[in-house]
């Protein structure tokens, strides 16, 4: 043990014999080490958390708190629990020093005192002592610089998630903001549900946080989509249509395969949910499932609503933007069929908030 851990290094001596104690410091002096007397159990519990010592020395038979009771104590503390124990005691018979140990002390070692021994215990627990907490230490550092490697192997993932949404995006003609106003839109949407009975005890912070984060992906599976059928300026055929519909199934699947090696806890789960079923339909005529009612997930059913509106206020190369107005009274013939009335009647509520 270098010098200026020793300088550090501080044991307590727990005995209530006096004679006993200062035979203890004197060696512990001797050692170069700090000594800190205790009289007893209880008084040590109250001395431990202010001198914190890296070894303790403890009498079996005390007044108030024997031994044994003290060490299982300092045991199931997690603060304390790593502090060597070090029982010396006139107990030797061979139950006593197999209680010490059942109760959690690392070592026993009988009286009569012999110096040399005592210092050679202490030597070797606290070089023990040491290399534990060097080790505890290492380990907490590798944990911190695994996981900012890990976090940032996350957000290059989801930049490049998002920079497939971009592309998505952009094959389809929507308008520049057009991801920004769904993410921004849906947090609102959520926002106002949070506070409303019917969803209140279903949707968290960091349900919120999640959808937010996990909308603008919702079409991400259109880049595995042709162009021309992204671009087509009248109706799709049948065949172009059953093509259209495969980027919800595809966009689950490029986000399950990146969740596959990383963690993303419940940004991943309402991701795919957000790209597999936001084209169910409340009657259940949507795609991909046939999913109606509340069998469809609660991200989607609000993205659906969202980037409905979204898409009815936004310029196409076919169309010029509807009103506000005229987007909520086109929405409000799909309520009940498209989407779940309770969400529309509070969406529209807050119809002046959106972008």
């Amino acid at each position: 043990m270098d010098d200026g851990i020793r300088e550090k290094v501080r044991i307590l001596i727990v005995d209530d014999v006096e004679a006993n104690r200062f035979i203890l410091k004197n060696i512990i002096v001797d050692m170069g080490y700090q000594p800190v007397l205790a009289e007893n159990g209880v008084q040590a519990l109250k001395i431990f958390p202010i001198c914190h010592p890296q070894l303790i020395l403890l009498d079996v038979s005390m007044p108030e708190m024997d031994g044994y009771e003290f060490c299982k104590i300092m045991k199931s503390n997690a603060d304390s629990r790593d502090v060597p124990i070090i029982f010396i005691s006139a107990f030797d018979d061979e139950s006593d020093i197999e209680k010490g140990f059942s109760a959690g002390g690392e070592d026993y070692i009988t009286r009569p005192f012999i110096p040399a021994e005592i210092k050679a215990r202490i030597g070797i627990h606290l070089k023990l002592y040491d290399t534990k907490q060097k080790l505890v230490e290492s380990n907490r550092k590798l944990q911190m610089v695994v996981s900012e490697q890990l976090k940032q192997i996350e957000q290059e993932k989801k930049a490049v998630l998002y920079a497939l949404a971009n592309v998505a995006r952009e094959n389809s003609f929507y308008d520049e903001r057009h991801l920004e106003r769904l993410q921004y839109n849906c947090r609102i949407l959520a926002q106002a549900m949070q506070l409303c009975e019917l969803y209140e005890h279903i949707i968290s912070d960091t349900f919120i946080e999640a959808l937010e984060l996990s909308a603008p992906l919702c079409d991400v599976g259109n880049v595995a989509v042709p162009i021309e059928i992204l671009k087509k300026n009248s109706h799709l055929t049948e065949g172009e249509m059953n093509i259209m519909k495969t980027h919800t199934t595809i966009g689950a699947k490029i986000l399950q395969d990146i969740s596959a090696t990383g963690d993303y806890n419940d940004f991943i789960q309402v991701a795919v949910d957000v790209a597999r079923y936001h084209h169910e339909n409340w009657d259940g005529s949507g795609y991909p499932s046939g999913m109606k009612g509340e069998e469809i997930p609660l991200s989607a059913q609000i993205v659906a609503l969202v980037s409905t509106y979204c898409a009815l206020t936004e310029r196409r190369t076919y169309r010029e933007p509807y009103s506000q107005e005229e987007s909520l009274e086109i929405m409000e013939s799909d309520a009940g069929s498209k989407f779940n009335v309770d969400m529309f009647q509070i969406f529209k509520k807050i119809a002046r908030q959106l972008h």
